[in-house]
């Protein structure tokens, strides 16, 4: 089943689809030079508890984002038959 959420509300280890990243220039420019851009396949491998960084698997790549960043990115939870990035 798929359905729209943020990057927060995303469960670790579930495969997503970025739809949207609502921000200005200069951060969707940040994000892009991290590999994180509409399209991309991404997955939560771990949060803080609260408001701590959320980091997240982009390929093969790990990176840690803040809780704010994490926020403004938009995503489509796919099953795991969907993943086609492996």
């Amino acid at each position: 089943m798929k359905k729209d959420i943020m990057l927060t509300e995303l469960e670790a280890g579930i495969p997503a689809r970025v739809l949207q990243i609502l921000g200005g220039t200069n951060f969707l420019r940040k994000l892009e030079s991290l590999g994180i851009r509409p399209g991309v396949i991404i997955r939560k491998v771990s949060s803080q508890f609260g408001r701590g960084p959320v980091t997240i698997q982009v390929g093969k790549t790990q990176v840690a984002i803040g809780y704010g960043m994490a926020q403004k990115i938009s995503l489509e939870n796919l099953s795991e038959e969907d993943n086609i990035s492996g």
